[in-house]
């Protein structure tokens, strides 16, 4: 006769007694079957119970029962070297433990007719008379694919989505006095020159300071050095003028 729970069970008998712990092959969660004490094991403790005794009234009593109780608690120990490798008696107790475990456990667990799994009644769809691994509960599956869907969603947004605006680059604004890196200041970091612009007055370009010509459009910068522009339209206006002859703005 085939048996049942030969495979998702853990032993924890020891020579006291038997239990047994069997597994849902899903969840993993476990039933621990009720505890058997051996007879095998009452016995041990009835011998050594004896020999105890023997030796204690040995040593009342002197010599003859003395050498007595020496022999049952030699005896004694014979017997406890036999149990702790598991005599046959043990062995054959433990058997009939572990059929009366399966049969205590079975009625705990459900098998799956698909998949021939063994699991408990979390783990259990009782509508479809199958696992929920075979056959999820509906609600269930719905909500995880809802769930799923909305972290595909969310991902895809945001994938999309643009958070920084800007321009990956590295400028260098070397000083066209020292010649060095001059830092992103108004003034040179090394020599302390002046880093404003100069806008060129044809094309609007923005050229450094000791630039004598345009580097957009070439036009001669020198004359630009004795006008002022206006900010607001663009007008070029004598050196020395405080508003725009143009638009009436105040020239800086």
């Amino acid at each position: 006769m085939l048996q049942a729970f030969t495979r998702n069970y853990r032993d924890n008998s020891t020579e006291a007694g038997f239990q047994f712990t069997f597994e849902c092959d899903v969840c993993a969660d476990g039933y621990k079957t009720s505890f058997i004490e051996s007879e095998t094991y009452k016995k041990k403790g009835l011998l050594r119970g004896l020999g105890q005794g023997a030796s204690i009234l040995g040593s009342l009593l002197g010599g003859r029962v003395s050498s007595i109780g020496y022999s049952a608690s030699r005896a004694t120990s014979v017997l406890s070297e036999r149990f702790e490798s598991r005599s046959p008696e043990w062995r054959k107790e433990h058997e009939q433990s572990f059929i009366n475990a399966q049969n205590e456990a079975e009625e705990h667990f459900f098998r799956c007719p698909h998949c021939n799994k063994y699991v408990c009644s979390h783990c259990w769809n009782e509508d479809e008379g199958l696992c929920v691994k075979c056959a999820p509960r509906q609600e269930i599956l719905v909500a995880k694919t809802r769930a799923d869907a909305m972290k595909r969603n969310i991902s895809d947004a945001g994938g999309s989505a643009s958070v920084w605006k800007g321009d990956i680059e590295s400028k260098t604004t070397i000083c066209p006095q020292c010649g060095k890196p001059a830092g992103s200041g108004k003034f040179c970091n090394n020599c302390g020159a002046s880093m404003e612009l100069k806008t060129c007055p044809r094309c609007g370009a923005k050229n450094a300071v000791a630039v004598r010509f345009c580097n957009n459009c070439g036009n001669s910068l020198q004359e630009a050095d004795s006008e002022a522009q206006c900010q607001s339209c663009g007008t070029r206006n004598p050196q020395g003028t405080r508003f725009c002859g143009n638009c009436g703005s105040k020239l800086d």
